[in-house]
């Protein structure tokens, strides 16, 4: 089994930064792809960022693109999500999410999730 922990939520204004952390442990073997998912109240759980495992190709949500950064942490089957020029529509719980096999924006193919640390934006 894999376990994965999210930290690094909080409240900040808009216009303001945060960086959310994961780390996978338990049965950890080999590299493996992560992603970054986020669920607004009443809103369907969606694609934020994800990094391969290996070469560390990412991907990222439109509404994201340009303002958020992940990149993996020096420790295997880390992390980051660094959320720049956040705004009120980025609220939410963000989900850290991690797989051996796929890597992408696709959320059902995600076998690993942690249980979500909350990111409040003020206007």
């Amino acid at each position: 089994q894999v376990q994965l922990v999210e930290s690094g939520g909080g409240l900040v204004q808009a216009g303001g930064s945060l960086r959310l952390f994961c780390a996978a442990s338990g049965q950890t073997f080999g590299d493996y792809s992560m992603g970054w998912f986020r669920q607004a109240p009443g809103k369907e759980r969606e694609f934020v960022a994800a990094i391969s495992g290996s070469a560390g190709r990412t991907w990222y949500a439109d509404s994201v693109k340009g303002r958020f950064t992940i990149s993996r942490g020096y420790v295997k089957n880390t992390v980051y999500l660094q959320m720049n020029s956040l705004k009120p529509e980025d609220t939410a719980v963000y989900y850290c999410a991690a797989d051996r096999d796929y890597a992408g924006p696709s959320l059902i193919e995600y076998d690993y999730w942690g249980r979500g640390t909350q990111v409040t934006v003020s206007s």
